[in-house]
């Protein structure tokens, strides 16, 4: 006779299998163009027939001209390769790493509610990210010293290994690691108390770099804040072929490296005096993996803008789903599924008009908050 929890835990594992497959097809069906499932169905299938495959620069830098043997259009074609596309892989890119920087940051620190949101991270890298489009973009403050030829308003425009490209990452990355490393001076490496000390220093970092990022929005030119105001609320109406490669390595290479360190990281959940006698480094695992999770965050800043309460939300679903397991590359891909879905409810919520993803994010986050907050009461 079967076990009820093996065999719950089968059946969602079927489900979630069926909408990861199925999920990128009805996601690209839904926008501002009037593009039906069939449609998608068809493109994909012109691509993957016996017709002569498209060259790889086609796809990333978009097709150019009309497929006669497909049965949509050109106009299709393109608005499904060149927008929805990359923005549902962005979306699931970004969910995935949210998820997955949440799941290490509440292992490490044996704390529930810890989340790159809520313990500075976010807030740090959109201060660095901030620093970089209203100082040195074209709109900024030393656009005439620099030419404006940091930032650059059209991401295609630039090859991928470009400064314009790597200078967003880059000041976000510089923002999130000040941000982990003043919440380690604040808690305290060796303190007995620096688990409990650390979310209130994360919530006091957070302030800080807000205040920090309005400050300096305040004396911005209109034009570098009207920039940032929107991707501050996160977004994905702006990815591309070009922007996607830098995030999907970072975060795959970061899983990588958590998956390669779950032993150690598991071995924390029962105390750092445990830990000690597993032979785990407790204070240098704990930093490298806030560095790392400070890298994640900061890559996914820059390409999204500030997108909060995934790190908390997705981590304790998974737990509620999978109970007594941390299934790390299962608690990427829920993540990434729910990152598409509120990307789909941010674009067709609203007519003619996109809500941030932000938004919704920290609307459901904000209430799945109390909800723990009263469940462990």
């Amino acid at each position: 006779m079967s076990n009820p929890a093996q065999t719950r835990y089968y059946c969602v594992l079927v489900v979630i299998v069926v909408a990861t497959l199925f999920t990128p097809f009805f996601a690209a069906s839904f926008g501002a163009a009037n593009i039906s499932f069939t449609d998608v169905i068809s493109v994909f299938k012109s691509l993957f027939s016996n017709n002569p495959a498209p060259e790889p620069a086609d796809i990333l830098g978009g097709i150019t001209g009309a497929d006669n043997t497909s049965p949509v259009s050109s106009l299709t074609q393109r608005i499904i390769f060149e927008l929805r596309l990359p923005r549902i892989l962005l979306a699931f890119v970004a969910g995935a790493g949210l998820s997955i920087a949440g799941s290490v940051l509440q292992t490490v620190t044996r704390n529930p509610l810890a989340d790159p949101y809520l313990f500075g991270i976010s807030s740090g890298a959109s201060f660095g990210a901030v620093v970089v489009i209203s100082l040195f973009s074209q709109t900024g403050v030393f656009a005439q010293l620099f030419d404006g030829a940091l930032l650059v308003s059209s991401v295609g425009q630039q090859p991928w290994w470009s400064w314009s490209m790597l200078s967003l990452p880059v000041g976000a990355f510089i923002g999130a690691t000040l941000s982990v490393l003043l919440v380690v001076a604040l808690s305290g490496i060796g303190r007995t108390s620096q688990v409990e000390r650390m979310l209130l220093s994360g919530v006091a970092t957070s302030f800080l770099f807000g205040a920090l990022t309005s400050l300096l929005l305040y004396f911005s030119s209109p034009q570098a804040t009207a920039s940032v105001l929107f991707w501050s609320l996160g977004s994905f109406a702006k990815a591309s072929w070009a922007q996607l490669w830098l995030p999907t390595v970072t975060v795959g290479a970061s899983l990588l490296i958590m998956l390669a360190f779950k032993r150690q990281i598991m071995a924390l959940q029962a105390g750092d005096e445990s830990a000690h006698t597993l032979g785990v480094n407790v204070a240098k695992l704990r930093l490298s993996m806030l560095l790392l999770c400070s890298l994640i965050t900061a890559m996914l800043v820059a390409s999204c803008g500030g997108i909060g309460f995934v790190g908390l939300m997705i981590p304790h679903t998974v737990r509620l789903l999978f109970s007594g397991r941390q299934p790390m590359i299962l608690t990427a891909v829920l993540g990434g599924l729910f990152m598409v879905w509120i990307d789909v409810i941010a674009r067709c919520l609203l007519g003619n008009q996109e809500l941030p993803v932000g938004i919704i994010t920290a609307s459901l986050g904000s209430v799945f908050f109390l909800f723990i907050l009263r469940h462990r009461r």
